[in-house]
């Protein structure tokens, strides 16, 4: 009597492992991933912030070593070197409330510091575009704590006298601008350009 065939069971799917965990099982999702400073971001945010509080005051330093407020000097067609001092926030504004821009700089500087340390990893240039926006601010908030005021001296005529603490967070807060719009928008598939073509074919 012939024994009729068994059927061998099938064999089991491919373990498939994306990202790593704790069990080296589960998978990792994207969205699961921290996004907080780590040792590496915090030491480029530093590093960018000194060497703009460093570049700042120096200039400031040389300003008011070497020329005297309200005297300018011609470099280039509209630009000139003019010392102004200016007891308000960048471009001069507000400077007659001075106690109010140390108060209001304070707090951005601390909000700076809470969305580095939750959000560093959110895009690379990060570390680079808040430590300029973090450094002009700290060497503004210096010399208006010390001094009560700030030295202007980058002058175009057509807008108010400004310095690098100025330019170091106009430039920063751009790049951090363009960064975070870059990474909020949604990938396009692979391919999909050549599906969506006008040479596409039905």
């Amino acid at each position: 009597m012939i024994e009729p065939a068994r059927d061998e069971p099938s064999a089991a799917p491919p373990d498939v492992r994306l990202g790593s965990a704790t069990n080296a099982v589960r998978p990792i999702l994207a969205a699961e991933r921290s996004l907080a400073a780590g040792p590496a971001q915090w030491l480029a945010l530093v590093a960018v912030a000194a060497a703009a509080v460093f570049a700042d005051q120096l200039t400031k330093q040389v300003i008011a070593r070497t020329l005297d407020v309200g005297r300018s000097v011609d470099i280039l067609g509209p630009f000139s070197i003019r010392h102004v001092e200016n007891s308000g926030i960048a471009f001069g504004f507000f400077s007659s409330r001075t106690t109010v821009v140390i108060g209001v700089t304070g707090l951005a500087v601390a909000w700076m510091l809470w969305f580095f340390a939750r959000s560093a990893r959110r895009h690379p240039v990060l570390p680079v575009a808040l430590g300029l926006v973090l450094g002009g601010s700290v060497s503004n908030l210096l010399d208006r704590v010390r001094l009560g005021r700030v030295t202007d001296f980058l002058d175009l005529q057509a807008w108010p006298a400004f310095n690098l603490a100025d330019t170091f967070i106009v430039v920063g807060v751009a790049v951090l601008f363009g960064a975070l719009v870059l990474a909020d928008r949604p990938r396009r598939p692979l391919g999909a350009s050549d599906r969506d073509g006008p040479f596409h074919r039905l």
